[in-house]
C-alpha cells in the first residue's frame, strides 16, 4: 500500500513495512484453515461464525467472519473489555463485493504474549478459486476501488487494542445471534471465558444515542482509546489526542458515564451544532490526511453521518434559548425528561454559553 515505508519517521501515516516471510503466515489462504476442503464453499470444522453488533464500516462491502479456538484453551475475559486470546487462535474476516470475493484477512496468535499476533491479507483469483498472500496490499483490487492494506497496516487498527481482535467482545457479542452464529451467550456454554459475564452488556440511550455511540466504539475506539498498548516503531496512525470512544463494560449506566461523553462531547462534538463539530467534518469528508477512520474507506457513510447529526443536536438540551430548536426533533417525552436531568452545573453552562454568545453577536 501507499502508506507504507520503513520506519524512522514520526509522521503518523507511516507504517512499518512487513514482508510474507515476517508474518511466518502460508502463502495461500486455504492452509490457513477456515475452509474445510479446496473448494472453499464449506467452513472447516470448529471454525465459528460471528458478527458484531456494531460493525466496522467497509464501504458497503459484504464482511464474513470466522474465528478458531485451540481444543480445550480458554480465552482470558479478566478485562471484559480487552479478552487475551490463547496462542494458536486464528480470526478470519472476508470482504466481498457483488458476490465476488475480494479478500480475507487472517489473524493469529503466535505466542503467549499480548504481542504475538500476525496478520495478513489475502487476495483471490479472478477464478474465484484460491486467495494468495498480499503483504505489501492491493490498490483497487479487482478492479474496484476496494483497497487491500499490508500486512504492516494490520497494526494500525488492531495494534490499538490489548485484544488485538476487533469487533469478538463482551458488547460486541451481547444480544441474540443469528442462527449458527456465536454470541456472548454462547461462548460461556462452550466454556471459551475464563470468566463469563455476569450480565450481558447494554449499552444505554435511545435508538440514535445506542447507534452514534456503536458506531464511534466500531469505527474509532481502536485507535481513539485511554488503555493503547505501547508500541516501538513508526507512528502508524496512533493518535496524539485524550479522546475515548470505547464502550466500556463498567461505564455503561447512562449515555454520560460513557468516555465518548466523558471526553469528546465538548471537544470534539459542539452540543447542539453538528456543523460546528470537528467529529462531523472528519466523519463527513474522504480524502489523504482528513478523514476518519483514517484507513479502509474512500466513500462517506452516508447514514452513519445522518444520525451523528441527530445525535448531535440532541445534546443541546442544556443551551439556553436554543434547547427547543434543536431539540424539536425529539419525542415530548423525552423533551421532559432532559429538562429533568438539568443539573446546576450544565445551568452554569447555559449561562456561559448565552454570555459568549452575546458577546459574539456585539463583536460581528
Amino acid at each position: 500500500m501507499v502508506l507504507t515505508f520503513s520506519a524512522g519517521c514520526g509522521r503518523y501515516w507511516v507504517c512499518d513495512q512487513v514482508g510474507a516471510s515476517e508474518t511466518r503466515l502460508p502463502e495461500r489462504v486455504f492452509p490457513t484453515g477456515p475452509y474445510a476442503d479446496p473448494s472453499m464453499t464449506e467452513l472447516a470444522p470448529g471454525v465459528l461464525p460471528f458478527t458484531p453488533r456494531f460493525a466496522l464500516w467497509s464501504d458497503g462491502s459484504d464482511k464474513q467472519r470466522w474465528i478458531w479456538l485451540p481444543e480445550g484453551q480458554q480465552i482470558d475475559s479478566s478485562d471484559m473489555d480487552d479478552w487475551a486470546f490463547p496462542a494458536g487462535t486464528r480470526v478470519w474476516k472476508q470482504f466481498s463485493i457483488a458476490g465476488t470475493r475480494i479478500e480475507t484477512r487472517l489473524l493469529e496468535k503466535r505466542g503467549p504474549g499480548a504481542g504475538d499476533w500476525s496478520a495478513l491479507a489475502y487476495v483471490w483469483d479472478a477464478e474465484q478459486t484460491d486467495a494468495h498472500a498480499a503483504p505489501l496490499g492491493e490498490i483497487d483490487a479487482h478492479h474496484t476501488e476496494h483497497d487491500v492494506p499490508a500486512a504492516g497496516e494490520c497494526r494500525a487498527c488492531h495494534g490499538g487494542r490489548r485484544s488485538f481482535v476487533l469487533g469478538f467482545s463482551a458488547v460486541q457479542l451481547a444480544g441474540d445471534a443469528a442462527a449458527g452464529e456465536l454470541g456472548l451467550s454462547d461462548l460461556t456454554e462452550r466454556g471459551w471465558l475464563s470468566e463469563p459475564a455476569p450480565s450481558e452488556p447494554v449499552v444505554p440511550g435511545n435508538d440514535v444515542e445506542v447507534a452514534a455511540l456503536g458506531y464511534l466504539h466500531a469505527n474509532c475506539s481502536h485507535c481513539h482509546n485511554q488503555n493503547r498498548p505501547p508500541r516501538g516503531g513508526a507512528r502508524c496512525f496512533a493518535p496524539k489526542d485524550d479522546y475515548d470512544f470505547t464502550l466500556e463494560v463498567g461505564r455503561l449506566d447512562t449515555v454520560e458515564s460513557t468516555p465518548t461523553y466523558q471526553t469528546v462531547v465538548g471537544h470534539a462534538v459542539t452540543r447542539g451544532d453538528p456543523d460546528d463539530s470537528k467529529l462531523v467534518e472528519l466523519v463527513s469528508s474522504r480524502g489523504m490526511f482528513r478523514q476518519m477512520p483514517p484507513l479502509a474507506t474512500q466513500k462517506v457513510d452516508s447514514d452513519a453521518v445522518a444520525n451523528l447529526r441527530r445525535w448531535i443536536e440532541g445534546l443541546c438540551g442544556f443551551l439556553g434559548r436554543r434547547w427547543a430548536s434543536c431539540c424539536s426533533w425529539l419525542d415530548p417525552p423525552t423533551r421532559s425528561n432532559l429538562r429533568r436531568r438539568s443539573s446546576r452545573r450544565e445551568q452554569r453552562e447555559s449561562r456561559r454559553w448565552r454570555t459568549w454568545a452575546s458577546r459574539r453577536r456585539r463583536s460581528l
